[in-house]
């Protein structure tokens, strides 16, 4: 994959953090770190992203809120290219992948983090 992606990473744990960006950055992605929903949400505000990915539990702003105040803000701006918004999570249970998306979100991932599945979540997003 030759394409290089604007990443908002939305995630509070900093080992996460590295181990994302580390995996990311061997694909020359730039990431973008917010360490929560309402960090996101302003990062989402003043900067454009490929895609977004989300954890769900976080301090200040969980993924879930953040997610539905990014695609308000599409709205109200008369944003009609959405931001593709994946979430990464340990939550597994197989309701949450449906409240995720209910929640506006595109596509579901659980951790422990898989660059070779988000790859492939990327490009059955199109966002390759």
């Amino acid at each position: 994959m030759n394409d290089k992606l604007s990443i908002l990473l939305v995630e509070d744990n900093v080992l996460n953090q590295r181990i994302v960006t580390f995996s990311l950055k061997k694909y020359n992605h730039q990431v973008t770190i917010a360490n929560n929903g309402m960090e996101a949400f302003e990062a989402f505000k003043t900067s454009k992203f490929d895609v977004i990915l989300m954890d769900i539990m976080m301090p200040v702003m969980d993924g879930l809120e953040a997610t539905v105040k990014i695609r308000e803000h599409e709205i109200e701006n008369n944003i009609t290219d959405q931001t593709p918004i994946i979430a990464i999570t340990a939550n597994t249970m197989d309701n949450d992948r449906d409240k995720c998306i209910s929640y506006g979100m595109n596509e579901f991932m659980a951790k422990p983090f898989d660059i070779e599945k988000l790859n492939r979540i990327f490009q059955d997003l199109c966002i390759y």
